[in-house]
């Protein structure tokens, strides 16, 4: 037998179909059937065709990222059209799926006439102008896709400087006029109004924008920073006070607002669309033992999250980072729960909370299927499996709460007179009461409670 030596090697040995063919994925198209309806919504929603590129992974895989860049797309307000995938070794370094193949997307683009192409990965500025002189209409990537859509959901003050900030990152890198309006020169008064000795070859207007938005980048980063503070002294109080907490994390629309409604009879906005939340939300949560903790729904986390974004809404995602336990909420029912599982954590490691707790709710059980439901509860060992919509577990899951968070262990005897009664409140909702007798000089406890109540209760403390 012949072993192949490294001189054989000639690269990656694609299926010669996948590569000669871009594979047409089906059943994404979103268009409507009814000709009005169509004919209206074309009116107010950009006409797009997906196409990906497929290097690593099965079929399926390839498959489902498109599907995902879909449901995107059609949260940002488009009407997918139809979506393609090339098999390559690598994305093209000049027009991501290859100049053959690009020609083929310009034909499938006038078929369908859509107005817009979307690619399932982050392009190069160059493979985003190259591949745009291909198919002559508007093309983006998946990046820029996830930012329009935080820009459309964003509704705090810090959310929308979020985004702003994280689509001005984007934007430097990938500035562009047509033709030579990007690199005029302007002197004089132009140059910034100096007059006299400041004429001359000035700035392109280019250099121009890109010098403006780097100004608005570093105002923006100290607003942020501002607003951030308010975040800050309110997690500082939560915990000189000892009230444990809970951010609930995981992947966009895998129900989080919804099992955060359920557990916490709050109102947070529940939609089925990916980054429905955006804006942290912060509810008390009563627990059986008797404690009061908080809970924290996240932002969602998507594959391929823009580093952009990570960065921007770290202040946001460090809410994560100073909890007790993290709830990782999973939708059961999709089409890969593994990889969406994968993505969440990759995510939770850029913001090391790698050493806190993880709880994993298997959500959705109503509609997943028993053998995938199955098999994350064998991969998933600390899990419990809930309906949010239903209410299916809801009580396993409380009670689960309950034991993972952290319990105080200082066991005292105190007599704490009538007139303190805020005290007695206080250890009711912080502490654990393990029995309360009124006598004629106050009301006698016996409790376990956290350091941080060691002074206060040692004038009342029964020797």
């Amino acid at each position: 037998m012949t072993l192949t030596t490294t001189e054989d090697f000639d690269g990656d040995q694609l299926d010669l179909a996948d590569r000669q063919a871009l594979r047409r994925v089906a059943g994404l198209s979103t268009e409507l059937t009814d000709v009005t309806e169509v004919e209206y919504r074309q009116l107010r929603l950009e006409r797009v065709v997906l196409a990906g590129v497929w290097t690593e992974g099965t079929a399926q895989d390839a498959e489902n990222s498109l599907a995902e860049l879909a449901a995107l797309a059609e949260t940002a307000g488009s009407l997918v059209l139809d979506g393609v995938i090339q098999r390559r070794a690598k994305p093209d370094a000049a027009t991501y799926i290859g100049s053959g193949k690009a020609r083929e997307l310009r034909d499938i683009v006038i078929a369908t006439g859509a107005d817009t192409v979307i690619c399932d990965g982050e392009l190069t500025p160059g493979q985003l102008i190259q591949l745009e002189n291909v198919v002559k209409v508007k093309v983006v990537d998946r990046t820029a896709l996830i930012l329009d859509i935080f820009a459309q959901h964003a509704q705090s003050a810090e959310g929308k400087a979020q985004v702003e900030l994280a689509q001005m990152q984007y934007m430097v890198p990938r500035l562009r006029g047509w033709g030579e309006s990007m690199s005029r020169q302007a002197g004089g008064r132009v140059a910034g109004g100096a007059g006299i000795g400041s004429r001359g070859p000035g700035e392109t207007k280019i250099e121009t924008d890109r010098r403006r938005i780097r100004t608005k980048m570093s105002k923006l980063r100290r607003e942020i920073a501002d607003m951030s503070k308010v975040r800050l002294t309110k997690r500082a109080e939560r915990e000189r006070n000892a009230v444990p907490s809970i951010a609930i994390v995981g992947y966009t629309n895998s129900g989080k607002s919804s099992l955060l409604n359920r557990l916490t009879g709050s109102g947070v906005l529940v939609e089925n669309a990916l980054f429905a939340t955006l804006d942290p939300s912060v509810r008390r949560l009563h627990l059986e033992d008797g404690r009061d903790v908080t809970v924290t729904d996240t932002v969602g986390f998507v594959r391929h999250l823009p580093h952009q974004l990570v960065e921007a809404f770290r202040s946001t995602l460090e809410e994560a980072a100073g909890a007790d336990l993290i709830v990782h909420v999973v939708d059961a029912a999709n089409a890969d729960p593994l990889g969406q599982i994968s993505a969440v954590r990759e995510v939770l490691a850029d913001i090391d909370v790698n050493n806190i707790p993880e709880l994993v709710v298997l959500n959705k059980a109503d509609i997943a299927d028993g053998e995938v439901l199955a098999a994350l509860c064998r991969r998933e060992p600390h899990h419990v499996v809930v309906s949010a919509r239903t209410g299916e577990g809801m009580d396993q899951l409380a009670k689960l709460l309950a034991s993972e968070l952290p319990r105080p262990d200082l066991r005292l005897e105190v007599l704490i007179p009538y007139e303190r009664g805020d005290l007695i409140d206080r250890l009711h909702r912080k502490a654990q009461v393990l029995s309360q007798e009124h006598t004629d000089t106050g009301t006698a406890l016996v409790v376990l409670v956290g350091p941080e109540f060691k002074d206060t209760l040692e004038p009342f403390t029964i020797t």
